[in-house]
């Protein structure tokens, strides 16, 4: 049974949490989890990219000069592919970039990516992570006392209020989510991951099958 030590504010280890082996127990299976981070990966590009090809680019109405006699090369349009100012050829159009994975397969390699970070040793909960004041220095200082270092780190938490959003906003290491949102990519790119002891039961609830 997957298991973690809970920290207080000061970062003492004030007791343990059992995890449920069904949820963060399974094994994990590195192309499941390789198909979600290109899922998501593909699903951040908008797509909106767009080159313009021959039918497309103004002018070139007119046969440049006839087709036969001149010692030329015979054109049909100043704006074919190969002129300066012409269209150009296979150039990327606008596209949708989706990859569909079914849910059940999101919900588990959401599962693995955590239970992978648990067998690294990666995972912390801690009783809480307030920030009242909203201010950075106080959130690294907190984060410090958890025993965390300036190296890519999500943490999850229950309620994300808006001072802990103000303050988490220049920690340029830190990614701050809540159960529902944080994702595959997310977990397998960070070196830390600290959850909140609600958050932690609440996104083991939401993935229990």
């Amino acid at each position: 049974m997957p298991t973690v030590n809970i920290l207080d504010a000061n970062g003492e280890r004030m007791g343990t949490m059992d995890l449920s082996p069904d949820v963060f127990g399974a094994e994990v299976r590195v192309p499941l989890l390789h198909q979600a981070v290109v899922r998501e990966l593909a699903d951040r590009r908008v797509g909106t990219h767009d080159t313009k090809g021959r039918s497309e680019v103004s002018g070139g109405g007119k046969k440049p000069w006839r087709q036969k006699g001149t010692g030329r090369a015979r054109q049909g349009s100043i704006r074919a592919t190969q002129w300066k100012g012409g269209g150009k050829p296979f150039g990327p159009t606008p596209r949708s970039y989706d990859h569909g994975l079914p849910r059940q397969m999101r919900r588990a390699a959401l599962r693995e990516a955590v239970g992978a970070k648990l067998a690294a040793g990666e995972v912390s909960v801690v009783e809480g992570v307030d920030v009242t004041d909203g201010k950075t220095k106080s959130l690294v200082t907190k984060l410090r006392a958890f025993g965390l270092k300036p190296v890519p780190t999500v943490v999850v938490v229950r309620e994300l209020g808006e001072p802990l959003q103000r303050a988490a906003r220049n920690v340029p290491w830190l990614t701050v989510e809540k159960p529902t949102q944080v994702s595959v990519y997310q977990l397998m790119a960070a070196r830390q991951v600290v959850f909140d002891r609600g958050a932690i039961t609440e996104l083991e609830e939401a993935l229990r099958a």
